[in-house]
């Protein structure tokens, strides 16, 4: 860790005895930001505004754990970037740039066996239809095994926030939803996607391309501004998602996924996309924003992006 003036006012926790006596010694208003470690300034803006919420009396915890349950065979569990110094140094330096304005940072990082003190759960969450398009149908496995450690962490810090980012716009409808129908005692608060100056999605994956994989990936936010640009002219959600599928189709270095233009919160298909939900193209006065997503590989990396599309 640094030396950072905040330091003081951090808790590394490592276990749930751990946990439970850090959380014991912050009666406060309490807001959590779950990671998986390698931060970024994606993760950081949510780390900031936790702490906004917290207020100066306040805590924020910031959970920093590889799940997985989210991972399906094959895919980069083992390859994930793991920094916990780092990590916990970035933390510190953000929160300290706030000075008497932000409370106490309880940095959580527990083991697998922390978290699943018995191995596999006995007890699995069933994220349900939601989570079977898009994201879900290339990741089958992926939101139980988010839904499996989101609720688990909230039972364990017990906050009355909850942030997300939009970026993982997908995850964010799952565990409102979730939380909804669970009745668990929290408020889910979204904070907006950080990009690099040229446009790209902030993401830890991002650390796995190449120098020309990087500008090949400048594609996914190309096809979103091309898909709001179709909008902007009075297309309909059939022709919003053929813009941005036009543009990903006709990148070097680009393998589709998908495509997609939803409903936010309920992620009804409606360009038609045969995604597996009621499809309808008709845009109304009073209809809710739409969702442009994507999502695409790029060498080895798979990456998501997506755009609220006001009507």
């Amino acid at each position: 860790m640094s030396a950072d003036p905040s330091a003081d006012r951090t808790a590394l926790a490592r276990t749930r005895g751990e946990l439970a006596a850090a959380l014991e010694l912050c009666p406060g208003p309490r807001a959590v930001v779950m990671t998986m470690g390698a931060l970024h300034e994606g993760h950081f803006d949510l780390v900031r505004r936790a702490a906004d919420l917290a207020g100066p009396g306040g805590t924020v915890v910031v959970t920093i754990f590889v799940n997985p349950l989210q991972f399906a065979a094959g895919e980069d569990l083992e390859a994930y970037p793991r920094d916990l110094e780092r990590d916990v140094d970035g933390l510190e330096r953000v929160l300290g740039e706030r000075g008497e304005s932000t409370g106490r940072l309880v940095v959580f990082a527990p083991t697998t066996e922390v978290i699943y003190p018995r191995g596999e759960p006995g007890v699995r969450i069933d994220p349900g239809p939601l989570a079977t398009v898009l994201e879900g149908r290339s990741r089958p496995t992926h939101f139980a095994g988010v839904c499996q450690v989101v609720l688990t962490l909230l039972n364990l810090t017990a906050p009355q926030w909850a942030l997300f980012g939009r970026k993982d716009a997908q995850q964010l409808a799952i565990v409102r939803a979730m939380v909804q129908d669970l009745a668990v005692g929290v408020e889910i608060v979204p904070v907006e996607i950080r990009r690099e100056d040229d446009g790209l999605a902030m993401s830890s994956r991002n650390a796995y391309l190449s120098a020309r994989e990087r500008q090949q990936a400048l594609a996914l936010s190309r096809a979103l501004e091309a898909g709001a640009v179709a909008a902007r002219s009075g297309g309909d959600a059939r022709a919003v998602r053929a813009a941005a599928l036009e543009v990903l189709e006709a990148a070097d270095g680009v393998e589709v996924d998908y495509a997609a233009v939803v409903n936010p919160g309920t992620f009804e298909d409606l360009a038609g996309a045969g995604l597996g939900l009621a499809a309808g193209a008709a845009r109304s006065a009073d209809a809710p924003a739409w969702l442009l997503a994507v999502a695409a590989r790029v060498g080895s990396t798979r990456l998501i992006d997506n755009t609220l599309i006001l009507p």
